[in-house]
């Protein structure tokens, strides 16, 4: 198994997406990037903490590759706009590859440059690629958010539309 730790926008939505994907093992929602230890929700919402919310994904190389896990990322939020998802806006709410190797950030490196020479987006790729830190899980409400609360608000209208949009199960 390996690990990569992605960010976004929310991480309810990331994580609703990654689910479905195949060969992903597992989904954690939480924190990285930032300079505040075992950071709260709270405390990341107020967007001075430097974290980003993320989901680490375990996922099995011999089912889906880093690359492959990557393309699903590009579609799932627009890597286009700085520190925003919808209406979801601050810092917290970037895009970014957090790699965990050399190969990871080699494959990030090349799968950005793969879509900003595809001229998929008319504005440019704002997606950061930056070394893993320490990363910190959510609080156990956020996890498997999605699947625990699907007619909430923000699910119905925000999750429940991106799923159906990429063709995925609500």
């Amino acid at each position: 198994m390996e690990i990569a730790t992605l960010a976004g926008g929310c991480f309810w939505c990331v994580e609703a997406v990654l689910q479905q994907t195949d060969g992903v093992e597992g989904i954690t929602s939480g924190y990285m990037g930032g300079s505040i230890p075992n950071p709260t929700y709270e405390q990341v919402c107020t967007g001075t903490t430097g974290h980003a919310e993320v989901t680490q994904v375990t996922f099995d190389p011999e089912r889906i590759s880093h690359s492959a896990l990557l393309d699903s990322f590009w579609k799932l939020h627009d890597p286009t706009t700085l520190n925003r998802q919808g209406n979801d806006v601050g810092t917290q709410y970037r895009s970014a590859i957090f790699f965990h190797s050399d190969e990871q950030q080699q494959t990030a490196e090349r799968s950005r440059k793969t879509l900003e020479e595809s001229d998929a987006f008319d504005d440019p790729i704002v997606t950061e690629i930056v070394p893993a830190t320490t990363f910190y899980p959510a609080e156990d409400y956020h996890q498997n958010y999605y699947r625990s609360n699907r007619e909430q608000p923000y699910c119905h209208y925000v999750i429940t539309p991106k799923l159906e949009k990429l063709g995925m199960e609500e």
